[in-house]
């Protein structure tokens, strides 16, 4: 009779441990619990600039949370900001979370940003879309309808992605 080999529990434990710990992360990609739902109003105001989400409205809206200290932030800049000279139509909203005013002041000037954009250090509004790693964007509608939402650094002259934002 073959002898049957038994799988190490300690072993059998870790694999399980480890596939549920990847599976929980799938949700930060394009599909998120808040895809198709209203996007969460708000205002900042950072003495400086002031955005107001809802005054927006009837706009493709672009709402990217970043940082200067964050790399993929850095990298992701000059993307956005041809996407912002190539599509005037589409209104491209960053908000910083850099306490310090004057590296978030020095990064402006240093990438040239002239899209629209706010400094909210104590990231109200990033908790509002559970946001938690940087760059984050949400793509919402003319609506106020969360359609899409984009973690790290994608290319935003990826033919896909302009192919999506030309059927809002």
């Amino acid at each position: 009779m073959p002898r049957r080999r038994l799988v190490p529990l300690p072993w059998l434990f870790s694999f399980a441990l480890l596939s549920l710990t990847l599976l929980s992360g799938c949700n930060r990609g394009d599909h998120p619990a808040q895809v198709g739902k209203v996007a969460p109003d708000f205002t900042v105001n950072d003495g400086a600039h002031s955005v107001h989400l809802a005054g927006y409205r009837g706009q493709v809206v672009l709402l990217n949370f970043w940082a200067s200290w964050c790399a993929p932030c850095i990298q992701e800049t000059p993307g956005l900001e041809d996407l912002h000279h190539d599509r005037p139509d589409l209104a491209i909203l960053g908000v910083s979370i850099d306490e310090d005013p004057d590296a978030y002041a020095r990064f402006l000037i240093r990438h040239r940003v002239d899209l629209t954009t706010v400094r909210d250090p104590a990231q109200n509004a990033a908790k509002l879309y559970h946001t938690e790693g940087w760059p984050e964007t949400y793509i919402i509608d003319r609506k106020g309808v969360i359609r899409r939402k984009i973690v790290g650094d994608p290319d935003w002259s990826n033919p896909e992605i302009r192919a999506f934002l030309q059927t809002m």
